[in-house]
């Protein structure tokens, strides 16, 4: 039978009456509602129902013998339950009445088949009846047991205990399974059996904070990163404060070395972090050295390469803490009673220390908890360590790169010159970009600018032997086209020697891309051809900006295919802008979109090319760019009229000598006295060299920059050759003395022939 109910006020009067209460003493409610409870008694001064009609907010619980309507008695447990209101004062209570035979047989028998149908093994502890836990979880716990009841199907119920004094809650795991009745197979029931789980979940928390180490550590090759996330990890599910320190030649990516003598060791402040914000513990700031006493838990730990579990116990940890005013005020401040000193060590290399640290109200660390220390910090060890040799790597490449790149541009006329060269950001390594300006003869000047495929150091090496065999290739003088054949050439030839070593990753096929200009500033026409690469972009003086239109050729090495030039003839004070693809592909766009900002980007109006090119890279470029970025820009000089002095020659030996007397008279009218002797006699040698061996037209052009040169062509393609005259010779003499009084001289051939050139230097007044 069911518990019957009924609700009395604190007066003792009956305010409710359950169906239950009616079959149990045969009263309906409107006989009963209203009335004394102390009337439903069989013998009130005779029972010990004391208290029957309670005034406290205390429960009570009795043995009464109650009256049914017919009289005759009715033997009852009855508990009475106080009802409160929102303010928590007691406004009734709630009377609960069993009848006591009836209900300890069906508990009996509801215990029998609960042990009976268990899912696991159960034994009969008696403990005292406590009650623990929060609200959350004790709804989360009936409604598992709703659950079972209704559905009939066992299941497991896992909760956190509030925490201990020891800092740490405990962990249960609750099976509950339907008790049925074996006659019918109704559920009557629900059974439940209470597992202390709390070494198993802290085992379980410990193994997840080692598999989230493994995709949370190292994640770049940044040794101040990895660091930082070390000790991010830790906080707070290992420690309440960590703090990270290295040596300082880890960061600076050299090998570690770390004195094995009792010594005081310094280590430098990479990371650290705590569970209150701010970081109010860390005595050493981020990035400053501090000095650690042989006796102190770091330096025992590298000292050892093994862990040290101390504390306050510890007199090394005391005297260490005692010896510092402003480490021993923290300590005090936050409570710090247990630390771990875990080296940081990979591949037999000590990098530095990681302390773990636990405040007041946090459990002192235990093995296990030293075990899972060392664990964290081998694994960034690993990490940072990669970071370590990736940085060594990268300085290694980066300076075998700026080597092979010029340091200073050299002095020309032609064009005023601004550049900047930046590395790849990422783990990519440096690449193969490149730029040069070549001065040639006639006050012209080469641009050069190209792109290896691929990175690391076997790209930076193409890279060098590229540039060196352009430079070579210039100074022979070539136009653009036949340079760009004859280093294809070279590409071919370099690929076929790297494809015959072993390491085809290392090696491979090379493919480059290469942009060559000549710009000459006395016709102002520059000269472009391509193999493969972007084409430059020109700012005219009006402020418009273009991409010059060229008819690029394949990229270098590929071989077969010609390269054909294209002239531009550009107003003096032209800007034009060389740069590899790395700038205009920096922000994931496609090459129009980066184009068209890099346009943008030129036109902006800036006081000199070194803004320029500062502004570009800040409009175009993220904070860390994952390709290597080279930009040259050039603004076009001009030489004018009163630069430069032009005579055609007649094929007749008697103009030698005038062509001396028109050059001394230029000399006079530009007040070159001092450079007459010299130019005189290279007149005389070039324009006779012309007639006796060359064809017409011949032509004398004499070019007044920062230095003096004489220029002599003809139509023949015929090169004359430096040679040392015997003692009887009559010839051969001329370009020898040319080449000692000059500074320099040279052949170089044209479209309708060749050019013979000689400069000399002028006197600064």
């Amino acid at each position: 039978m069911d518990a019957a109910t009924a609700t009395v006020s604190l007066e003792g009067v009956v305010t409710g009456w359950s169906e239950e209460a009616r079959r149990l003493l045969g009263h309906r409610a409107p006989e009963i509602v209203g009335r004394s409870a102390t009337d439903l008694l069989l013998a009130p001064e005779s029972t010990d129902a004391i208290g029957f009609a309670p005034v406290t907010a205390e429960e009570w619980s009795g043995t009464v013998a109650l009256r049914h309507k017919d009289g005759h008695r009715v033997e009852a447990t009855l508990r009475a339950s106080p009802s409160l209101d929102g303010d928590g004062t007691v406004q009734a209570f709630v009377l609960t009445a069993t009848t006591g035979a009836a209900e300890r047989e069906h508990d009996r028998r509801m215990v029998e088949w609960a042990f009976a149908q268990s899912s696991v093994a159960l034994s009969t502890v008696p403990v005292p009846q406590t009650r623990s836990g929060r609200g959350r979880g004790d709804a989360g716990f009936l409604e598992c047991v709703r659950q079972v009841a209704e559905e009939g199907e066992p299941t497991r119920y896992e909760f956190i205990g509030q925490a201990t004094e020891s800092g740490r809650g405990r962990a249960w795991i609750v099976e509950l399974w339907p008790v049925r009745d074996p006659a019918s197979g109704r559920v009557v029931g629900v059974g439940t059996a209470t597992f202390d789980s709390s070494e198993q979940h802290l085992a379980e928390e410990r193994l997840a904070l080692l598999n989230e180490a493994g995709t949370r550590l190292g994640t770049t090759l940044n040794v101040t990163r990895t660091a930082q996330e070390l000790a991010d990890l830790a906080v707070p599910r290992l420690a309440d404060f960590v703090s990270v320190d290295l040596l300082d030649s880890v960061t600076r990516g050299e090998e570690p070395v770390l004195r094995t003598v009792e010594a005081a060791v310094v280590l430098r402040r990479i990371a650290h972090q705590s569970s209150i914000e701010g970081v109010p513990e860390a005595v050493v700031p981020l990035g400053e050295a501090d000095t650690y006493p042989p006796y102190s838990p770091p330096a025992r730990s590298l000292a050892d390469g093994h862990p040290v579990l101390s504390g306050t116990a510890d007199p090394g940890f005391a005297r260490w803490i005692a010896g510092d005013m402003a480490r021993s005020a923290r300590v005090e401040e936050h409570g710090f009673h247990s630390v771990i000193a875990a080296p940081l060590r990979a591949r037999g290399l000590t990098l530095g220390v990681v302390v773990f640290a636990r405040r007041g109200g946090s459990k002192p660390y235990e093995q296990d908890d030293v075990i899972l220390a060392s664990e964290l910090a081998g694994r960034a060890a690993v990490g940072m360590d990669n970071a370590r040799r990736y940085t060594r790597e990268r300085a290694n490449a980066l300076t075998l790169q700026r080597s092979l790149l010029p340091r200073d541009l050299p002095r020309q006329a032609a064009v005023e010159v601004a550049y900047r060269y930046l590395p790849a950001g990422t783990a990519a390594g440096v690449g193969g970009d490149w730029f040069d300006v070549v001065p040639l003869s006639g006050t012209r000047a080469a641009l050069v600018v190209g792109d290896v495929v691929g990175h690391g150091i076997h790209a930076s090496a193409t890279m060098g032997r590229l540039r060196t065999a352009v430079r070579t290739l210039a100074d022979v003088d070539l136009p653009p086209d036949e340079l760009l054949t004859h280093l294809d050439d070279l590409v071919a030839h370099l690929t076929s020697d790297d494809g015959v070593a072993a390491d085809e990753s290392a090696t491979g096929e090379i493919g480059a891309t290469c942009l060559y200009a000549v710009y000459d500033p006395v016709s102002r026409i520059c000269t472009f051809a391509s193999a493969g690469h972007v084409p430059p972009a020109v700012l005219f003086p009006d402020g418009t900006v273009s991409m010059v239109r060229l008819t690029p050729g394949p990229l270098l090495g590929v071989g077969g295919l010609p390269f054909e030039a294209t002239e531009l003839e550009l107003p003096e004070g032209s800007v034009l802008a060389f740069y590899t693809d790395g700038l205009i592909e920096a922000r994931d766009h496609d090459i129009t979109f980066g184009i068209d900002r890099l346009c943008e980007a030129l036109a902006e109006p800036v006081p000199s090319l070194e803004f320029t090119c500062d502004s570009i890279l800040k409009a175009m470029l993220p904070a860390t760019p994952a390709d290597d970025v080279a930009l040259l820009l050039a603004r076009t000089r001009a030489l004018h009229a009163d630069q430069v002095a032009a005579w055609a020659l007649p094929s007749d030996p008697a103009i030698v000598a005038d062509a001396r007397a028109q050059a001394t008279r230029q000399l006079e009218k530009w007040g070159l006295d001092d450079a007459r002797f010299v130019t005189e006699l290279v007149v005389s040698e070039l324009v006779t060299n012309a007639i006796r061996y060359g064809d017409v037209p011949i032509g004398l052009r004499l070019i007044r920059d920062r230095t003096l040169i004489c220029e002599v062509s003809d139509a023949s393609s015929t090169a004359p050759h430096l040679r040392r005259a015997r003692t009887y010779d009559e010839g051969g003499r001329g370009l020898h003395m040319v080449a000692q009084l000059t500074q320099g001289w040279g052949t170089r051939q044209t479209a309708t022939g060749k050019t013979i050139w000689a400069e000399q230097a002028l006197q600064v007044g």
